[in-house]
């Protein structure tokens, strides 16, 4: 089983290995932190998707790069969005999404995928059915990333319907670490779909 799992890792050089083990590490604890509510998620955040662009860049590895690029620049968002106070409250508590927000959602996901399809087309990277799986899952991670920024619960459904697909896809690929992390992150995202939940409704007794 061991061998099956990581022995596509022969071939790699041992710096990628440990900078994919770090960025794991980094990963879930930003996964963890989201979970709690707590705004170190997007420090951590930003350490684990700055080297996953490095290693997508490496991998190219096109569409999971752009997800990650992507994440860098809405958890700096997220981060300032999370700090804003208003009357010494948090201006941005948990709360659903709007109608406004769904129809940007929807507007998000539809020129992500867009966006993804026109860049694989160009570098001709339909080559295999990875390929377009990775395209539906930018546009799912897309959408969920910019939810998060806003704290909207919704962001953790479209957090564990990525991490699901992405658990076999990355392990066709080759990355059966990264697989592996996607599989803890959507044990995580569930419990804090859960926990976000029961903040909501504290919230509205």
């Amino acid at each position: 089983m061991f061998e099956i799992l990581f022995s596509q890792y022969k071939k790699y050089p041992c710096y990628e290995i440990l900078l994919e083990i770090i960025a794991i590490f980094f990963g879930l604890l930003s996964v963890w932190f989201a979970k709690k509510n707590k705004i170190w998620v997007f420090p951590t955040g930003i350490i684990n998707t700055a080297i996953y662009v490095y290693l997508l860049w490496k991998w190219t590895l096109l569409g999971d790069m752009m997800i990650n690029f992507y994440y860098v620049v809405m958890s700096i968002y997220g981060w300032y969005h999370w700090t804003r106070k208003k009357d010494n409250a948090v201006e941005f508590p948990i709360s659903r999404m709007t109608l406004s927000e769904k129809k940007w959602a929807f507007i998000i996901f539809v020129l992500t995928i867009l966006f993804v399809v026109a860049v694989y087309t160009f570098f001709g990277k339909f080559t295999h059915w990875t390929s377009y799986v990775d395209t539906l899952v930018t546009g799912i991670f897309f959408v969920g990333m910019w939810l998060m920024a806003r704290r909207k619960i919704e962001n953790w459904i479209l957090w564990i319907i990525g991490d699901i697909i992405s658990i076999p896809m990355y392990f066709v690929k080759g990355y059966s670490f990264t697989s592996i992390q996607y599989l803890i992150f959507t044990i995580i995202a569930f419990y804090g779909y859960l926990e976000w939940k029961r903040t909501l409704q504290e919230k509205i007794v």
